[in-house]
């Protein structure tokens, strides 16, 4: 049986001995394997035939130190093979005692882990770049809140011209009366979206702390879509410049296609938030533009996630319609994630009411999302909430055919 244990241990990791003084007394098949030398050029020689010249001086004396006391040394070491190439070992030197507790040689026991060295290594470079991309994305957003800020100092005339052009009573008392609000609106939308920038970035540096055994093509992949979301965050920062921008020019879209857009920049998110959508689209075409709609279903979707996890609901269900009715789109999102308040319905749309802790929300969502609808898509956003169901409902008036 000890025989058959010695034959285990040999098979299955890198083996060497050496006498007091470090000289090579005994390697197995696995040590000539990964050295690149064969066991007559090894054993009568030294140790420190396989030393890389990189490593510290200090790390061989502490190792010395370490076995020389009669105790156990372990640690990851770099290596170099015959032919040049490096590779890395963790290493156990175990001290061989006689009887009398004298030392009477060395057994090293390692194991292969060139791979996870390397790994570690490219997610480091993987990091650097990403922290790169971030201090880009800083400036970028720095330059942007400036924007508003310029933009701000206009923006009551502007506000004005719109509510001029409105024949809609209703929506002219609803822009005036906020009209004392939007200078720290827009300062708070842009810190709104440089927050998630500055999240998704020490996400990604826990995802390469997750991911430092993955193979090479996940983290490849993983980056790649790490770039993504940050690019996607950054254009989005440029639909809020332009949202007040009154030349903004309208454009005939699918509704369809904008939830369809929607649903896929959250595809993440909903499946790891284990939510069933459900979606039922007719192909439908307005007068709008595109990129604001999709915002819009993007915020109601995003809602419906922090409800679910806020109110610990198991059983997760979104279902979206999209249907004609009296000269209408009309789109139905509706969550099972338990129901607004009764006394909180009213003010929803209320700019700065949210229901969420101040970390979490600026209560800015919701009135965007109104003001889109009914600015940007002559249309309207309205919501109802029963036995645990919130519905939320958008009408954007469909395109008349020319005669």
């Amino acid at each position: 049986m000890l025989e058959q244990y010695k034959n285990a241990i040999e098979k299955s990791n890198i083996i060497s001995k050496t006498d007091t003084e470090g000289i090579i007394t005994f390697v197995n098949d696995e040590f000539c394997k990964i050295s690149g030398y064969t066991k007559e050029q090894l054993i009568g020689f030294n140790h420190n035939i396989v030393r890389h010249p990189d490593v510290e001086q200090e790390k061989f004396e502490d190792l010395w130190r370490t076995i020389k006391s009669k105790k156990v040394y372990k640690n990851t070491v770099k290596n170099r093979a015959k032919d040049g190439s490096t590779f890395y070992v963790n290493t156990t030197v175990i001290p061989i005692l006689d009887h009398k507790e004298e030392i009477v040689e060395f057994i090293a026991i390692r194991y292969d882990v060139t791979k996870e060295v390397f790994y570690k290594e490219e997610l480091l470079k993987k990091e650097k770049q990403l922290q790169d991309l971030n201090e880009t994305l800083e400036l970028r957003v720095h330059r942007k809140t400036k924007e508003l800020e310029e933009l701000n100092e206009t923006l009551e005339k502007r506000i004005k011209e719109e509510v001029n052009k409105n024949e809609q009573k209703q929506k002219v008392m609803f822009l005036q009366s906020r009209q004392a609000s939007l200078g720290q609106m827009i300062a708070n939308i842009a810190h709104q979206w440089r927050q998630p920038l500055t999240e998704l970035n020490l996400t990604l540096f826990s995802m390469k702390k997750a991911a430092q055994n993955s193979d090479e093509a996940k983290l490849i992949e993983f980056y790649d879509e790490s770039k993504n979301i940050l690019k996607n965050m950054s254009e989005t920062i440029e639909d809020f410049t332009n949202f007040f921008n009154p030349q903004k020019e309208k454009h005939l879209f699918f509704v369809n296609e904008s939830i369809e857009e929607a649903l896929s920049l959250l595809d993440k998110m909903i499946v790891e938030n284990m939510i069933s959508v459900k979606v039922k689209l007719e192909k439908i075409e307005v007068l709008g533009i595109q990129n604001e709609l999709t915002q819009v279903i993007i915020n109601l979707i995003k809602n419906a996630k922090d409800a679910f996890i806020t109110k610990a609901i198991l059983i997760r269900e979104i279902s979206i319609t999209l249907t004609k009715e009296d000269g209408f789109a009309h789109i139905e999102i509706q969550d099972n994630a338990g129901g607004i308040q009764k006394e909180n319905i009213e003010n929803i749309f209320e700019p700065y009411f949210t229901t969420k802790h101040q970390s979490s929300g600026t209560g800015l969502g919701l009135f965007m999302s109104k003001m889109i609808c009914q600015k940007g898509l002559d249309g309207d956003l309205d919501v109802s909430s029963k036995k645990g169901v919130t519905t939320f409902s958008i009408k954007i008036p469909l395109v008349k055919s020319k005669i």
